[in-house]
């Protein structure tokens, strides 16, 4: 998917990240899945891995395949929180990155509900958050300015904004409200749920010294609650299925039930 969920194959999602981050460049579609992924390394269709928040060895189904693949590739690049692990044993490159202990930004459960995280612990030894990472990678590749970042509070409002751009309702995601807040508003934030009745009042947005509770003006409501889905027909899609039972029912007797790849 783009950012903020929109969609690769929608033009006019499309159009609204394209004019948002002025990138003239944009992806014709969908990228590779995990495991066509490591099928395209394998056979030297992708020659370069950047591998962050993961260990692919372990997690990926056909472990084989998956160090077969990463031992071809030509640069292997992982970014992890521990000194060695399966799928470090591949890599050219290790970039130490913090783990959740020490990083600090915002986490949205499945309930959508944004709580502020705060790091216990400072980053040990050289260890950089993610957004640092790419942001100094970014910068080396000549893009620097696009990626200029000081503090975590900036990329949410730059990704609250891109939410709501050229939205008008169409979309169910919208944190737009939330784009204005100061770096004193974003480090004083109180969980809240998305999507929003209101927004923040002016004042408030901006005042660069506001520690002020944000939730009083902004009230959480059902997604939905005007009967419009976000389809093209505004209706939802329902699909019909058939049960299928599994070829393999386990019992008392044969109490265990194997997997493998086909």
């Amino acid at each position: 998917m783009l950012s903020a969920h929109m969609d690769l194959v929608d033009p006019d999602h499309i159009s609204a990240v394209k004019t948002y981050w002025n990138a003239p460049v944009m992806p014709k579609g969908q990228g590779l899945k995990a495991v066509d992924l490591f099928n395209a390394i394998e056979s030297g269709k992708v020659k370069f891995v950047w591998i962050m928040g993961t260990n692919p060895v372990v997690s990926m189904p056909n472990r084989g395949q998956v160090e077969r693949a990463l031992s071809k590739c030509d640069m292997v690049v992982v970014s992890d929180i521990v000194e060695s692990n399966d799928t470090l044993n591949y890599a050219h490159i290790a970039l130490p990155a913090t783990g959740w202990s020490e990083k600090d930004g915002t986490v949205t459960n499945s309930e959508r509900r944004i709580s502020r995280q705060r790091g216990i612990l400072p980053p040990p030894g050289s260890a950089k958050h993610d957004w640092q990472i790419l942001c100094e990678v970014a910068s080396k590749m000549g893009f620097g300015e696009a990626f200029n970042f000081t503090h975590p509070s900036q990329i949410f409002c730059e990704y609250a904004g891109l939410t709501g751009y050229q939205n008008n309702g169409k979309r169910q995601l919208d944190l737009s409200p939330l784009q204005a807040l100061s770096e004193a508003q974003y480090n004083g934030l109180s969980p809240l749920q998305w999507p929003f009745h209101t927004v923040i009042k002016a004042e408030n947005a901006a005042s660069s010294n506001s520690q002020s509770n944000l939730n009083p003006q902004l009230t959480s409501k059902h997604p939905f609650e005007d009967k419009r889905i976000a389809t093209p027909s505004v209706k939802a899609k329902l699909i019909p299925v058939t049960l299928r039972a599994p070829l393999h029912v386990s019992s008392y007797a044969d109490p265990f039930v194997v997997n493998r790849d086909q």
